[in-house]
């Protein structure tokens, strides 16, 4: 019998070019993929516009293809999905999931991050109010034994977390009315039929609240595995706002050489004269998922990536 194929994704936000970092886990996600004869498919995330940079989507969809990480099917933009969204979160409200919460900006400083559920069983109106998922609802209604969710990570290993202690009812709706992260995330997956997620060390502890809402939905869960992050010299995670580098037109063979040797897939040295093609061809046949290191505290990204 055949095993249902391996599809993967790369869904970056438009907040501007791709540096270093964005472009380890894209080729990562799609080294994945296309190893095991599976989809690679890119989505825009491109529902939070104050983050967002104008002719940045553009940019990026340019720059994968420069580096010859060209995508299967139509790219799926989140802003075209808000309907849906509101569907299941409606849904989710129809299941007495969810609750509207009232609490200023300035009291949720005051928990440091780990919400009380002050809100919950008040009943409050939707206006100028978030919406919160109910983890306690949610275990009652998933008939999991606890708010412990566990996953096993192909590079980090077994992982848990408890939602309740570490982080409380976590928000579905923004105040402003925009979708969150976590629950757009989990539909668009669901949608896509993706089978395994492959992205940054920075996202694993989103991911037990999307297990969460994969078990409050009745999606099936898709196998992760998070990339420890690329740093600067300050430690810091390439980004943005810690002034990494715009990825460089016309170095992309060089820079997909760099990609891979530090994804510890061990290319040969001659393999960096090569055209894209011919180096996206060794990248597939040889990709190793396991010699990605299993390391929480990054791994230093070359110099000329970014600025010191």
């Amino acid at each position: 019998m055949s095993s249902p194929q391996s599809i993967g994704r790369f869904a970056p936000s438009p907040s501007g070019p791709l540096h270093f970092g964005s472009l380890l886990a894209a080729i990562a996600s799609f080294m994945q993929a296309k190893h095991k004869g599976g989809k690679w498919l890119v989505r825009i995330e491109d529902i939070d516009p104050p983050r967002e940079v104008s002719g940045a989507s553009a940019t990026i969809l340019k720059q994968l293809e420069q580096h010859g990480l060209w995508w299967d099917d139509d790219v799926v933009y989140q802003s075209n999905q808000v309907g849906h969204y509101f569907e299941i979160l409606n849904y989710l409200e129809g299941q007495y999931l969810t609750y509207n919460c009232s609490c200023t900006r300035q009291r949720l400083i005051s928990l440091k991050g780990i919400y009380d559920a002050k809100c919950h069983g008040q009943n409050l109106s939707s206006e100028n109010t978030s919406v919160r998922l109910s983890i306690s609802d949610s275990i009652k209604a998933t008939g999991m034994a606890n708010d412990r969710i566990k996953f096993y990570d192909l590079i980090m290993g077994d992982y848990a977390q408890s939602l309740i202690e570490t982080l409380g009812d976590f928000i579905l709706r923004r105040r402003d009315g925009l979708i969150s992260y976590q629950l757009a995330v989990v539909i668009d997956d669901h949608l896509q039929g993706i089978t395994e997620i492959i992205r940054g060390f920075d996202l694993i502890d989103s991911t037990p609240r999307q297990i969460l809402l994969q078990q409050c939905l009745g999606y099936k869960i898709p196998v992760y595995a998070h990339i420890p992050l690329a740093m600067n010299s300050l430690g810091q995670k390439l980004s943005k706002q810690h002034h990494a580098r715009q990825l460089p037109q016309n170095k992309e063979q060089e820079q997909l050489w760099l990609a891979l040797n530090w994804l510890q897939q061990q290319p040969p040295t001659e393999l960096r004269a090569c055209s894209v093609d011919d180096i996206i061809k060794w990248g597939i046949t040889h990709w190793d998922i396991s010699k990605i290191p299993c390391t929480t505290t990054g791994i230093s990204a070359p110099k000329s990536f970014y600025t010191a």
